[in-house]
C-alpha cells in the first residue's frame, strides 16, 4: 500500500432550530466528488484542509464555496478516522450555530439541495463520516474507535 496516502479532511454540522443542515450528493460517483464512496449520500459541508489553513478557516471556505453561508464561528467538536479501499482520512468535525445567510445550491454538479432535518429525523443514507460526527456530537464524545 505504498502508493495510497492519508488526508485530512473536515465535515461542519451547522445548527439552527434544532435542525442540521445536510446536503444531498450527486448520485453519479464522478460528479460527487468523494473518494469516501459518498454518491448518492446525504452529507454536511466540508471537504479537504488546503496547506496552511487552520481547521476553522477550511471550513468556512468550504462552507461559502458549497452553500453561500458565511460562517461567523465554529469549534472543534470530535475527530473520526474514516478508512475506505482507495480512500483514509482523518476528518476533523466541527460545529456552528454562528452564521449568516441562507444554504443554496453553489455547486450543483456534487450537491444537489440543501435542507434542514431535526436530528431525531434524519434523511437516509447519510455519508458515513457525517453519521460518525451526529454520532460523536449526540453521545459528547470527541472520538471513538470504530
Amino acid at each position: 500500500m505504498p502508493d495510497k496516502k492519508m488526508g485530512i479532511g473536515f465535515g461542519v454540522m451547522i445548527l439552527k432550530d434544532d435542525k442540521v443542515l445536510l446536503g444531498k450528493r450527486h448520485v453519479d460517483p464522478e460528479k460527487a466528488d468523494s473518494l469516501m464512496n459518498g454518491a448518492g449520500t446525504w452529507t454536511m459541508p466540508g471537504g479537504k484542509l488546503h496547506f496552511g489553513e487552520s481547521f476553522e478557516e477550511g471550513a468556512a471556505r468550504e462552507v461559502m464555496e458549497e452553500t453561500g453561508i458565511k460562517l461567523n464561528d465554529a469549534d472543534v467538536i470530535c475527530v473520526t478516522n474514516d478508512i475506505v479501499e482507495a480512500a483514509h482520512f482523518a476528518t476533523i468535525g466541527l460545529f456552528s450555530e454562528d452564521f449568516e445567510g441562507e444554504a443554496k445550491v453553489m455547486e450543483p454538479d456534487e450537491i444537489t439541495e440543501w435542507g434542514w432535518f431535526a436530528l431525531d429525523d434524519l434523511p437516509s443514507p447519510l455519508f458515513f463520516p457525517s453519521k460518525k460526527l451526529l454520532r460523536n456530537y449526540n453521545e459528547k464524545q470527541f472520538y471513538t474507535k470504530e
